[in-house]
């Protein structure tokens, strides 16, 4: 990641890291891997989270997140849309 552009700057690094691992990864033998560890350090930070009231932004953050987690799932991983009605 350049270090430079806008979308390196990690606000959060108990998950952006994790999260932006999984967005850049290519490999899609690892990318399984990214996606969990991303999802896994997001649903850590959330229990942490939950016992406190503040940290608004970073919920936001995290509820923006999560969408593009679950379009690499179900198009580069193959799960199902459980969205589609």
């Amino acid at each position: 990641m350049d270090p430079s552009s806008p979308s390196s700057k990690i606000l959060y690094p108990e998950w952006q890291a994790e999260y932006h691992a999984a967005l850049l990864e290519l490999d899609p033998k690892r990318l399984f891997e990214r996606v969990t560890a991303a999802e896994t350090a997001i649903f850590d930070r959330l229990q942490a989270m939950s016992h406190n009231s503040d940290g608004h932004a970073e919920r936001q953050a995290i509820e923006d997140a999560l969408p593009s987690l679950r379009v690499l799932k179900r198009e580069n991983l193959g799960f199902p849309d459980w969205e589609k009605k």
